[in-house]
């Protein structure tokens, strides 16, 4: 496994990793209205966009090909809500294969090291995601909401 920063050249192995997870995670979660337009094509635009712009996430490669993806930064406000911590992990999404073989461990590391204090927003409805988190120090900080961008999806606040 290698985990090195993204660059627009990976923009659409990034959106493929993210738009899958999603898919698996959240299928039957969100309405099929949700699906309509939460597309590969339009996660593929996002990502250039970002990595355009300077995003800088961590990809983690196994064989060459990307199998997951973190990025972190300043905590921001969400739904009005102040954040708690300096930093914030704004994502980590590792393909469904790779559970358990070490990719998340190794981008959460790479992207927030260990005792970082730092904040994140996980779905509520997301257990394993949660037991990660848990296993690295988060703990449910009691903030809470629901995000009507992402078909009402209710979301709480980890810190550690």
């Amino acid at each position: 496994m290698n985990v090195r920063t993204a660059s627009l050249p990976d923009a659409a192995a990034v959106a493929q990793v993210h738009h899958t997870t999603w898919v698996t995670t959240y299928g039957a979660i969100l309405p099929p209205e949700f699906w309509a337009t939460a597309t590969l094509e339009r996660r593929v635009a996002t990502w250039r966009r970002w990595l355009a712009n300077g995003a800088a996430p961590l990809v983690a490669e196994v064989d060459g090909v990307v199998v997951g993806v973190a990025m972190a930064g300043e905590a921001v406000e969400q739904e009005d809500i102040p954040p708690v911590r300096d930093a914030q992990l704004y994502l980590l999404y590792v393909l469904a294969e790779q559970h358990g073989t070490g990719v998340g461990q190794a981008l959460l590391d790479a992207t927030l090291p260990p005792g970082t204090p730092a904040q994140l927003w996980v779905a509520e409805d997301n257990p394993r995601a949660r037991r990660f988190y848990e296993r690295n120090g988060f703990v449910v900080e009691g903030a809470r909401v629901v995000d009507t961008t992402m078909a009402d999806l209710a979301e709480i606040r980890m810190v550690r």
